[in-house]
Formats: C-alpha cells, sequence, structure tokens
C-alpha cells in the first residue's frame, strides 16, 4: 500500500437505471432460468454504476456503464429465443443525460481523459461505453475475454458485436502473484500502476473471468468495487449469493471478499447495482475528509 496518497478522487456516475427480477438480487434457491422465466416481480430502479478514479498517472474507469443505444436501437438485442430471455432478465431506462460522456463531463472530465478503463465483466451493462473510449487502454480477464468464443455467446450474456470493435486497445490480463500479505486470501492480481493503489483481483462466480477492483489509500477506508458479485454489499457481508451466476464459484469468492476484511479492516464493497453504493462511497469520502 503507497504511503503517500497518489489517487486525487474516487467518484461514482451512473449511465441510467435498471430493474431486475428480485430473485436476481437474492438469495434465492431456484435455479436462474426457473426463475427468470416465472417471477411476476421487478425490483426498483437501480443504478448502472460506472466508478471514476483520478489517478496521478491516469484517469480509470471500472466499467462503462450501459450504451442508451440500448433503449433508442430496437436492433441493439438480439431477436428470438434470446431476444425474449433479455427483455425477462432486465429493463432500463436512459436518459439523453445519463450517457458515459455527460456524466464524465458532470466531475470535469472529457473522454479523451480517460486512460484505463477496466471491465468487470463482458456483459452488456459494462461495456456500454467502448464505443466512445478508442483512446483508452481497456483491460478485461484473459479468461472473460476467452468465454466470447464459447458456445452460443448471446445466450451467455454476451453481445459481441457491441463488444469486439475495431478500433480498440484490450489488454487481456491474466492475474500472477502478489507478494501483499494485506490481500491474503487473495494471492493472484494485477497491480495497475505497481504502487499498490489500485489492484485487480480475480473475483468469479457471475462470469468466471469477473474482476474486481481494490483501491487503497492512505487514513481511508479500502473499497473493493465488485461489479455484479453482488447487488447488495449488506447481503455480501452476510454470505449471501444473487441469483445468477455460478453458485459454487460465488460461494468462495463471497468467502474470500468477506475473509479480506480481516487484513483490511473497514472495507468497503460498492458493487454495480446497488443502489447504496454512491451513498457509502459518500461517507467513506467524508470519514476521509473529516481524519485529514
Amino acid at each position: 500500500m503507497p504511503t503517500t496518497d497518489p489517487i486525487a478522487r474516487v467518484s461514482v456516475i451512473s449511465t441510467g437505471s435498471v430493474v431486475i427480477r428480485p430473485e436476481h438480487v437474492g438469495p434465492t434457491r431456484k435455479n436462474t432460468y426457473v426463475w427468470l422465466f416465472t417471477s411476476t416481480r421487478w425490483t426498483a430502479p437501480r443504478p448502472i454504476n460506472v466508478y471514476v478514479i483520478e489517478h496521478r498517472d491516469g484517469l480509470v474507469l471500472f466499467d462503462t456503464g450501459q450504451d442508451r443505444a440500448s433503449v433508442t436501437d430496437p436492433r441493439y438485442f438480439p431477436g428470438g429465443l434470446n431476444g425474449l430471455i433479455y427483455s425477462r432478465l432486465a429493463k432500463f431506462e436512459i436518459g439523453p443525460t445519463e450517457t458515459l460522456e455527460a456524466g464524465l463531463s458532470g466531475l470535469g472530465y472529457r473522454v479523451d481523459d480517460v486512460d484505463k478503463a477496466v471491465i468487470s465483466h463482458l456483459h452488456q451493462d459494462h461495456i456500454g461505453g467502448l464505443p466512445v473510449l478508442s483512446g483508452a487502454e481497456i483491460l478485461i480477464s484473459e479468461q472473460e475475454w476467452n468465454s466470447l468464443d464459447g458456445p452460443l455467446p448471446e445466450a451467455r450474456g454476451l453481445l459481441t458485436s457491441h463488444i469486439d470493435l475495431p478500433g480498440l486497445r484490450w489488454n487481456r490480463i491474466t492475474p500472477g502473484p502478489l507478494a501483499d500479505p494485506e490481500l491474503t486470501p487473495f494471492t493472484d492480481g494485477h497491480d495497475l500502476f505497481g504502487d499498490g493503489s489500485l489492484v485487480l483481483l480475480p473475483t468469479p462466480g457471475h462470469t468466471p473471468g469477473s474482476l474486481s477492483l481494490l483501491v487503497r489509500r492512505p487514513a481511508t477506508a479500502p473499497l473493493l468495487l465488485v461489479g455484479d458479485l453482488t447487488y447488495d454489499a449488506r447481503l455480501l457481508a452476510a454470505g449471501k449469493l444473487p441469483g445468477a451466476g455460478d453458485k459454487r464459484q460465488m460461494r468462495a469468492t463471497v468467502s474470500r471478499v468477506n475473509a479480506l476484511r480481516d487484513t483490511l479492516p473497514g472495507l468497503v464493497v460498492l458493487a454495480a447495482h446497488d443502489p447504496r453504493a454512491a451513498g457509502l462511497l459518500a461517507e467513506t469520502l467524508a470519514e476521509r475528509a473529516e481524519h485529514r
């Protein structure tokens, strides 16, 4: 962990809102396809969060949100059975001022300022900003990228035509050994800038190659940005699993994240669709300001 703070600012923006099934949030004992085709309820609107980190060596995004084209272009989603699955899974609301560009502008940044964009996983509500990020390095786990070559990608939530775009600079990483006892029980990861402040950790479960981003700053509670490992940080802390993903992998990963709290006291988990995430981040930053 750095002794001086290389991070000037951590922010969150939301590219619209999404409603999903309560079983998706979990916990549930139902098989994914059972609740997907039988559930009659939707949650209240939930954010589609993008985290923005201003590091001295570059502006970093964690995830890129949902593309507004998904609500304006009737051809964005596939048709047929796959289209039915997408329509049953989630419903989006994205206004013209809720794009990635608009969110960054509200923070005083331009899209061209983005140096790196980390993609937690390749589902469409995390890759929506890719069309405007040709100037950035796009980081993804090698395992997640390789999942594109598996059978029936659309049925697995992978819209290849919106992912493998011309002109993007992909950096497909394989987490390597970490010699950092603070990260126990995680033994592998990827240090973005080599200073310990931003470390990518493998957190499989929602997808096999899902990544999370640990943010460490002096005199500040550590942050763990977890994508869709959970939809509610309180459920994760209680060891409860969401309804979509590999239950065995998720259970092991949730256990590792909760064990990480022993070496990183005060760890704050921030998820992509947790309605409390923006408030948790604001509270953490306010506590930092009080102690400065």
